[in-house]
Order: C-alpha cells, then structure tokens, then sequence
C-alpha cells in the first residue's frame, strides 16, 4: 500500500503484476527507487527480487506474512507503509469493500494484456470489473486420500468423486481416523 504523501489504497495483487511484469508502471515511484512489498512466504524464487532490483534500479524491501488475518489487520490498522501486498481473492474482496485499496490506473499497466482471460474472470468474482487488482497467482485446492484406508472405513465400493465426505452433514465424522497432523476435516 502507498501512504505518506499518496492516499493508503493502491491494489495488492495488480500492484504485483506491475512489479513483477512490468517495471516501467511503477516510473512515478521510480525516482524513490524502492518498492515495499507484502507477500506470503515462500511466493518468491530465490533471485527474483534481487534480479528485479538489478534490471530495474529499484531496490524491493520484501516482508512476509503467514496468514491473510495477518496482512488485514496490518492493511486496516492503516499506513502500513507497503506499496504491494498479495492477499487471498476472498480477502481481497473484503478489503476491497473497507477501501484500503485505490482502484488501478490501467493506462499504466500494459502488461494486464497479458493476463490469462479465465483467471482475470474469476478474479472478477471478488474485485468486479477488475478495478483494483489483477492475478498474480492462481491455484486449486484438492482432496488427497488414502483409498486402501477409506474403503476399510467405508466399505470397498466407497465412492470419493465429490467433497460431500468433507462438507455434507454428518459425513466427515465417518472418516475421523483418517485425519494427520498436517490436515484436518474441520467445518
């Protein structure tokens, strides 16, 4: 997010496009030739930033957050001082409805034309019309399972083809010995 001088609300994931993909957007900041960057952990390449820094002349001061309750307070606590921040689509949508976000001045990011059409779509989901950012990553949550498991517990013609097993009444208590450490069926 841009404070100080310019009004807190610049788009986070759109501001990244810009950053990542195209340096030339950020001229009015250029002169100041740092860029603070708010971003989940691991999200970089070893390099990337240091490469940037080294095409660009812009210096990137890079924080990392762990979770999206994280950078939300951050953001509506106000002037966090960052110029980008990556928040899930969802959260994006809520922060988008507080106004810590300035809608995007597209005119300066050429590179949206770039942008993949079905994710750009989706994202309008939570930012409609695509006003205050763009994809910089997209991904999917799947189901793993251990089929020998689930047809012991369920019988052998136990059928996984749907997330009724994680959501549906009554459904994820069956499959209770199934959990690990790293995962659980919660609600």
């Amino acid at each position: 997010m841009i404070y100080g001088r310019f009004r807190p609300r610049i788009p986070a994931v759109v501001a990244i496009a810009a950053v990542v993909f195209a340096p030339a957007s950020l001229s009015a900041r250029a002169e100041e030739r740092t860029v603070n960057f708010y971003n989940w952990s691991n999200y970089m390449a070893p390099g990337v930033l240091e490469d940037f820094t080294r095409e660009t002349g812009i210096k990137v001061v890079y924080d990392t957050f762990d979770a999206n309750e994280t950078l939300e307070t951050r953001l509506l606590a106000g002037k966090s001082g960052y110029d980008v921040v990556v928040p899930t689509a969802y959260f994006l949508q809520r922060q988008i409805t507080a106004n810590v976000f300035q809608k995007l001045d597209k005119a300066k990011l050429p590179n949206l034309a770039n942008a993949w059409g079905v994710v750009t779509k989706r994202l309008a989901t939570y930012d409609p019309g695509n006003l205050y950012a763009a994809n910089y990553m997209w991904g999917t949550t799947g189901i793993g399972y251990n089929v020998k498991a689930v047809q012991r517990i369920l019988g052998p013609d136990a059928k996984i083809d749907s997330w009724d097993i994680v959501f549906k009444a009554g459904e994820p208590a069956k499959i209770q010995g199934l959990r690990h450490s790293h995962a659980g069926f919660r609600r």
